[in-house]
Formats: structure tokens, sequence, C-alpha cells
């Protein structure tokens, strides 16, 4: 999928609009997850993808082929200039925000995972036939971490 303009001012212009609705939708996702409600970002990884990707296409185009807009009007040119560092500037909070989750996320399963090794190494003691004590170690289920999740 690529950008179908007719001059260097109508690709600008398109070029402005993509950049400002994909700074949109990674603003919302980065709320989400700063409000701690990542599951709402879900709602936008579709279209942000799509979007992302004919961003980085058009991206490679101009930079291999400046031609394709610096015949646009200044006005056209500055505005686009803006429109990418605000999506830079959204890009770079949306970073924060996915690794705080990630790193909040990785402590509860560290957290689990040590409650359930701490219970498992303690022997339950329970009583069998005839009142005996009875120091067999339960029955418990498996959990496998993997660090690089």
């Amino acid at each position: 999928m690529a950008l179908a303009a007719v001059d260097a001012d109508d690709r600008v212009t398109q070029l402005i609009l993509l950049t400002e609705r994909l700074t949109d939708l990674i603003a919302k996702e980065a709320q989400a997850f700063e409000s701690r409600r990542p599951h709402e970002a879900a709602q936008y990884v579709e279209e942000t993808a799509k979007l992302a990707n004919l961003y980085r296409h058009e991206s490679m185009r101009v930079k291999a082929n400046i031609a394709l807009v610096e015949a646009a009007r200044l006005e056209l040119r500055q505005r686009l200039i803006r429109a990418t560092e605000a999506f830079d500037a959204v890009l770079a909070r949306q970073a924060r925000a996915v690794n705080a989750a990630r790193v909040v996320t990785e402590g509860l399963v560290r957290a689990v995972a040590e409650e359930i090794a701490n219970q498992r190494a303690a022997p339950a003691a329970t009583y069998g036939a005839g009142a005996m004590m009875n120091d067999r170690p339960q029955m418990g289920a498996a959990i496998t971490l993997n660090r690089k999740a």
C-alpha cells in the first residue's frame, strides 16, 4: 500500500494526515497503558499496525527521493515537520508506558513464582491413618517462567 499523490503538496498533505492519525492512535494506546488498562489499547492495534507500516513505507520512499516532497509549499512542509515532532514525542511516551507495564507484569509473575516455590519448599505436615504424622510433600502444579517474555 502506498499513497497516491498527484503532486508534492498532495503527498505532504497526505503524510500530515497519516502522521496525525498515527500520533492520535498511539497516544490513545499510551493513555490506556498509563491508566493501567492495557486491554483498552487492543482496540487500536490493527489500525495502528496498518498505518505504521504505511508510514514506514512512505518515510523510506521520501528518504530515497526527497523530490517527492521538496516542491511542496513551505507551509505544508513545516506542518509535516511539526506533525513528525509530535509523533516522535508520542512514541517516546508510549515506549515509557509500555516499559512500565512490562516491569510491573514481570514483577507480578516473579512474585507469584517465588510464592509457589516457597510453598513447595516447606513440606506440608499432615495427619494420616491412625493420627500418624505424614510428611509426604503435597502434589502441586508445574509453572514455567521465561525471562524474555
